[in-house]
């Protein structure tokens, strides 16, 4: 939907995440559903079963896939794509949305309404930037707070041969991102227990932020 005059116009962020191999149905299923495009990323998820933990089952490789849509198209195509890989039961995948502040680059949206209001939040997702091989760690810290799971991708920072910082810590190459949807009364206590477990407040040591979340498919409570 083109916006014109003085009309702005609510954008979601959709985050699904699905096993691997499913991230392209995803997008197939938003295409029919009025969403141009999106974003396949590789990560792992998580298993919080001691016998799979054990075998050394319990980490899941998952596609994470990122598509930004007018706000009634994201939540009518969130709705199919929750329909048709059945969310509901476990292990199928999760999803959510987060409202967007602002939008730069060419798209087909413009004017981006700021100000969101009328939504609910129930959950909201903490995301956590740490060192490579760290990312167990944070989820270690999670769960002992009542943390459910966790997805972790891998990524990176500035190049090999830069130097940059980004609240004060610097960015180097190899990174993780831990994704954790928790429940809004359990949030306070699981970003303490990382923060202390993983002395985030210490420099070089890591990033955390919380983004209220606010629709979700996929959480078994």
């Amino acid at each position: 939907m083109l916006t014109n005059g003085s009309k702005q116009t609510e954008i979601e962020l959709i985050c699904v995440i699905v096993n691997f191999g499913t991230g392209s149905k995803v997008l197939r299923i938003a295409k029919k559903n009025g969403i141009s495009g999106g974003t396949v990323f590789l990560g792992r998820g998580t298993v919080n079963n001691r016998i799979l933990k054990w075998l050394d089952l319990d980490d899941i490789r998952k596609e994470i896939v990122l598509m930004l849509a007018e706000k009634s198209e994201a939540y009518n195509a969130l709705e199919a794509i929750a329909s048709e890989l059945a969310l509901h039961k476990p292990n199928h995948g999760i999803a959510f949305t987060v409202s967007v502040k602002n939008l730069i680059g060419s798209c087909r949206y413009q004017n981006v309404k700021e100000e969101r209001g009328g939504e609910n939040p129930m959950h909201d997702a903490i995301f956590v930037v740490v060192d490579r091989g760290k990312a167990e760690d944070v989820v270690e810290a999670a769960t002992k707070a009542g943390s459910k799971g966790a997805t972790i991708i891998h990524g990176r920072g500035s190049g090999i041969h830069e130097t940059s910082k980004l609240f004060a810590m610097e960015i180097e190459p190899e990174k993780e991102l831990v994704l954790i949807l928790a429940e809004e009364n359990l949030t306070e206590a699981i970003t303490e227990s990382v923060r202390k477990e993983m002395k985030i407040d210490m420099p070089g040591k890591g990033i955390m932020f919380v983004i209220e979340v606010n629709k979700t498919y996929g959480l078994i409570r």
